[in-house]
């Protein structure tokens, strides 16, 4: 990927405002997807030519996965740019959803959405150091396997991000 122009992404950190204890909405990508078919993903993708900003990105491509749409989210900010392996520049925006949504999955796009407790999330304990070769190099990667689900790569490198940000 050295020397290519990165490709511009955004996505949602969904924070879920139950009363005392706050999750983060996660999905799963669909099967049948080209690129990173099966795994946890924050909802987000592309920004496009015609979003404003990337907060609007993040907040378009949520509708267009999950169906949640932007009057239940409030925009809390943004964490520093992520820089995927695969090429993408990927702006994470924080924002606190009110609970009692109801979602309407895209299944071109999304197995399944579930929520993860934050509390499990921001504990050093369950972000796993691990390490696999790709392309000739050794890449390193966080892992935080909950439950049946398993959390890694940049999805748990932002949510790693986060950690440091507001715990560290």
């Amino acid at each position: 990927n050295q020397g290519k122009a990165l490709r511009n992404a955004a996505v949602l950190i969904p924070v879920v405002d139950h009363e005392g204890d706050a999750t983060v909405l996660l999905t799963k990508r669909a099967e049948k997807l080209r690129s990173h078919s099966g795994q946890v993903a924050f909802p987000g993708g592309t920004i496009d030519p015609t979003d404003p900003s990337p907060e609007a990105a993040a907040l378009r491509e949520t509708f267009e996965e999950i169906g949640l749409g932007r009057d239940g989210i409030e925009i809390i900010g943004r964490m520093p740019d992520y820089v995927a392996g695969s090429g993408y520049r990927i702006a994470p925006v924080l924002g606190i959803v009110r609970p009692g949504f109801q979602l309407t999955l895209n299944a071109d796009e999304v197995d399944a959405a579930f929520e993860v407790p934050l509390r499990f999330l921001m504990d050093p304990a369950n972000h796993k150091r691990d390490s696999r070769m790709w392309n000739d190099l050794e890449w390193f990667f966080y892992d935080m396997p909950y439950g049946d689900r398993r959390i890694w790569g940049v999805t748990a490198g932002i949510i790693r991000t986060l950690y440091e940000r507001l715990y560290a």
